[in-house]
């Protein structure tokens, strides 16, 4: 039927025709005050008709955005800002991702009349246009018609460097755990077990001074400043490295970590910090997921183009609305300051080791993070 309503998963998939959004932008446009009180503000301003369509846009938005109001008439908030889910399903507001969004949820209530402030974290559709974004939805009615005042402010930066501290605490906490376990496991070992435990301990004393120098790094990232160390190795002895020092820390008590059978051998040239920082995060989480007794694997493979993948696979399943938000930096399941694994993973990965991170969860499958990375890189 024609008037069947179009599908969707969170909100409405109607639109106005081109002819309602454009008088609807002339009737906003001929407000007293309008155009000199909106262009005078320093966010983006976005006036939202019922049907989520823009139909008004100040100078901060069109000026943020790149483009002229013409572009934008018409578009949702998450076309105009090029979020990666904005044409999933029938249209941005529609998927299964959005029912997660700040930026759709606020504008949700603003359409119930009840004004609303939320955070939301857009994933561009290119790597350069993830937003960090505190959005600010009010109602406002005219002429009998419902329209949404949306703003937003840009927190990247201050997000970013909340999460790069909050990271390098979490990380360094985990590493220390390391130590402070095999020291106890020194103190009740036998003469041969305790060369073994000595050369170990060695590692993760040297890999607990790493991490303290890669957040020197992260902060120098944030300030422009950022230098990779790149050094060469052979990528089986690497992760027979991260392996042996996540077996000693606590989250692997009483859990197995099985390193898969034919990991390359190749040389890889990257930097060995970050990226055991990475490894480190995906098989620590998949030993947080694993109840005791639990068993993960950890492997790696040579793909197409000189490029190489590491996975860590663990049986269980996360649950859906876990997974809608794995990645985003402001998500947490473990509660503040905790769970930032996920989002490190990511950010170290394609930011800093020109790679790719991606996950998959199913049913009879389990869960597996991946992290593609090329063979060698250089320094920028």
């Amino acid at each position: 039927m024609a008037n069947d309503p179009l599908p969707t998963k969170f909100l409405p998939a109607e639109r106005a025709t081109d002819e309602e959004v454009r008088r609807q932008h002339r009737e906003i446009a001929a407000l007293p005050l309008v155009h000199g009180f909106l262009d005078a503000m320093p966010n983006i301003v976005l006036m939202l008709n019922d049907h989520r369509q823009i139909v008004y846009a100040n100078k901060a938005a069109l000026d943020a955005l790149g483009v002229g109001l013409d572009a934008l008439l018409g578009k949702r908030t998450g076309e105009a800002l090029h979020c990666v889910h904005a044409h999933e399903e029938s249209d941005c507001g529609t998927s299964e991702f959005c029912t997660a969004c700040g930026a759709a949820n606020a504008v949700a209530c603003a359409l119930r009349g009840k004004p609303e402030s939320l955070e939301c974290r857009i994933q561009g559709e290119a790597p350069n246009q993830d937003l960090d974004l505190r959005i600010w939805a009010t109602p406002f009615r005219h002429e009998g018609l419902s329209f949404t005042v949306f703003a937003a402010a840009d927190i990247s930066h201050e997000k970013r460097r909340r999460v790069l501290e909050r990271i390098f605490f979490h990380d360094v906490l985990n590493t220390a755990g390391g130590v402070r376990t095999l020291a106890e496991l020194m103190a009740e070992s036998s003469p041969a077990e305790f060369l073994n435990l000595t050369k170990l301990l060695n590692r993760c004393s040297e890999r607990l001074i790493d991490e303290i120098l890669s957040q020197r790094d992260l902060a120098a990232a944030e300030s422009g400043d950022f230098r990779l160390h790149l050094t060469g190795g052979s990528l089986q002895a690497f992760l027979e490295t991260v392996v042996g020092l996540c077996a000693a820390h606590e989250t692997a008590k009483e859990r197995k970590i099985v390193l898969a059978p034919g990991v390359p051998a190749d040389s890889i040239v990257t930097d060995q910090s970050l990226l055991m920082r990475v490894v480190g995060n995906m098989i620590k989480n998949a030993l947080e997921a694993e109840p005791v007794g639990g068993v993960i694997g950890v492997g790696a493979e040579k793909i197409e183009g000189g490029r190489f993948a590491i996975w860590v696979r663990n049986p269980a399943v996360m649950p859906r609305k876990v997974q809608l938000q794995i990645f985003q930096r402001s998500f947490s399941t473990k509660g503040e300051g905790r769970g930032l694994g996920t989002y490190s993973i990511k950010l170290l990965t394609e930011r800093f080791l020109g790679g790719k991170a991606s996950f998959a969860s199913q049913e009879g499958a389990g869960t597996e993070f991946r992290v593609t990375i090329p063979g060698s890189i250089s320094a920028p």
